[in-house]
């Protein structure tokens, strides 16, 4: 092996290694929008979630990639460590597949069908496809699935090159010396584990030792332990993930390397005392590309099944590994991590749910606010003051997070829900602040010891309770994506604009009347005016759900042919017109 073998031999190399990274990331991509639904069907269960495990990684190809997503949901409190630990077990054997596909280049024989199996002779159809995908398309998902195609076609041809330029190292006596070496299953171990953890890919690392395979000299006895330390040295990448993460996080890391270091070092002294005791001829011979694939899918299924039943005590050893703190804010949870943001549509996931709290803190403040203008209280006060507090934190991770969201490689889908995010929590955001602006009115009625007239007192009782309708509606159109809950907000919004403009008259004629102070009727008009501020901030949330549902749609066109064509809405606009009307208020005032 001269210096431009050598040479051929790195190039090889870092083909082989970008073709796995682009069409791991590739394929992380095209299967985000399924990897959202298979996070959902998650349980307890083991089979289930090693399934799940095993699915995902046969998929994106990288148990490294699954697994640091694990401790990215286990870190925002997406999955609980008992889940991960099953995941992670599934993840283990899902990595094989990449072994299974790069045995294929052993392929040997004239016939013609057994030829196109060969990556050498279907991988070139594959690269002209995904050019033509990745190029001339302007759809997103088949620019991935170009990018997939063109990233595997990459990685084959690597292996190839990387066989080619290996294969004069059988002559080579230095090469011999160093696998007679590793026939030290200790040695062959450690070896396996400092080149994983260097590429940080077990399935690259495996992929290298079947090129090597090809010059004769790698033996089934040198590439069993290799293959052992392999998965050692995979964790490396799950346990950089967990810094700076909570204690559960971290703790999922660490059944990674526990899982693999106590499966090895089993499973690697049966090896040892099988070798001692019956010297197996198999162990001599030298390793094919697919005896590689077997013994990789062996080694990890036994692992499983041995550490399988044994999921708990690993829950158990990891927590007493690393213990609850005394102090409960450094076990407090991550809101958003940006580890997920690798896997967008969960990212996405994630950002939905800490909306979902922030609407229920905004809607709290706003409840209470409207309880302040009838008993108000300072335990009240500091309450509604402290979640406005919360919402804006609220909305600065979640728009800060979104942003960075926004500049990964995410579907039009995707891209047009964060959009449609970013404008539902400014919402949200804003009915936190008019819960101020009520609150600081309840203030001035209460300070300036202002009072309003009966018939003012249940006119703004009676807008109040529509308020609160239509704050409960929105909160189950969006938490649920209830679109029959959405479309309900519009005609009671509209209903309540019409009851804000008659209520306003009625202020004026009692004004005139001298039935009100003007310093009252001051305060009374701002809590109109806010009432029916939330009320199409509310309005904004229902129709954002609604686009994000029909995400086809015109919105502004479906809502103009909403209100003027469909005759539910004008049903529902006169149902509520007359639920909420002044005249009930008259009757009660009488």
């Amino acid at each position: 092996m001269d210096i431009f073998d050598f040479l051929t031999m790195l190039g090889g190399l870092s083909l082989f290694l970008f073709g796995m990274n682009i069409m791991g990331q590739a394929l992380e991509r095209r299967a985000g929008s399924n990897l959202r639904s298979l996070l959902g069907k998650l349980t307890s269960n083991r089979i289930i979630g090693l399934l799940t495990g095993l699915g995902i990684t046969a998929v994106i190809q990288s148990s490294s990639a699954t697994t640091v997503m694990v401790v990215g949901f286990v870190n925002s409190g997406l999955m609980t460590l008992k889940q991960a630990i099953n995941v992670i077990m599934g993840a283990n054997i899902g990595t094989t597949v990449t072994a299974w596909l790069l045995s294929l280049t052993g392929i040997d024989s004239t016939n013609f069908f057994v030829q196109m199996l060969k990556p050498s002779s279907f991988t070139p159809i594959l690269a002209v496809i995904g050019v033509i995908y990745y190029m001339f398309s302007k759809n997103t998902k088949k620019n991935d699935t170009g990018l997939i195609l063109l990233g595997f076609a990459t990685l084959m041809f690597g292996m190839e090159t990387m066989s080619v330029a290996v294969s004069g190292l059988a002559d080579v006596e230095a090469f011999r010396n160093l696998f007679i070496a590793f026939q030290n299953p200790i040695l062959g171990m450690l070896a396996g584990a400092i080149l994983t953890g260097i590429i940080q890919s077990s399935s690259a690392s495996v992929g290298i030792l079947q090129a090597l395979a090809v010059t004769g000299q790698v033996s089934y006895g040198a590439a069993i332990p290799i293959i052992m330390g392999q998965n050692i040295g995979t964790c490396v990448t799950a346990l950089l993930s967990s810094v700076g993460t909570n204690k559960n996080a971290k703790r999922a890391a660490l059944v990674h390397l526990s899982f693999n270091v106590i499966g090895t070092i089993v499973w690697l002294s049966v090896f040892c005392i099988i070798k001692v005791l019956f010297n197996p001829v198999l162990l001599s011979q030298p390793a094919s590309l697919v005896g590689i694939a077997v013994a990789h899918s062996a080694f990890n299924i036994l692992c499983t099944m041995l550490m399988l039943p044994l999921s708990s005590f690993l829950e158990k050893l990891v927590i007493f590994l690393v213990p609850d703190s005394k102090d409960a804010e450094d076990d407090r949870l991550v809101e958003l991590d940006e580890r997920l943001l690798t896997t967008p549509p969960i990212a996405l996931k994630r950002c939905r749910e800490v909306a979902a709290d922030m609407f229920t803190c905004s809607a709290k403040a706003l409840k209470n606010s409207l309880k302040s203008l009838d008993k108000y209280s300072s335990k009240l006060a500091e309450n509604i003051r402290e979640k406005e507090e919360r919402v804006d934190y609220y909305k600065d991770i979640l728009s800060s997070y979104l942003v960075k969201l926004s500049t990964h490689q995410i579907s039009e889908a995707d891209s047009a829900e964060a959009a449609k995010l970013l404008k539902i929590i400014s919402d949200f955001e804003r009915i936190s602040n008019l819960a101020v602006n009520l609150l600081e009115s309840a203030e001035e009625l209460k300070n300036k010891d202002l009072h309003l007239s009966k018939s003012a007192e249940n006119e703004m009782n009676l807008l109040i309770q529509a308020i609160e309708e239509i704050l409960n509606l929105t909160q189950t159109a969006f938490m649920k994506n209830d679109l029959d809950a959405a479309e309900m907000v519009e005609p009671l919004m509209q209903a309540i604009d019409t009851l804000k403009e008659e209520l306003r008259t009625r202020h004026i004629q009692r004004l005139q009347r001298e039935e009100c102070s003007i310093e009252a009727g001051f305060v009374w008009t701002d809590v109109l005016t806010n009432l029916e501020r939330i009320s199409r901030h509310c309005s904004s949330i229902a129709r954002n759900v609604i686009d994000i549902s029909l995400e086809d749609i015109n919105l502004h066109e479906y809502l103009r042919n909403m209100r003027n064509n469909n005759e539910t809405f004008k049903e529902n606009y006169l149902l509520y017109l007359n639920k909420y009307s002044p005249e009930s208020v008259e009757t009660q005032t009488a």
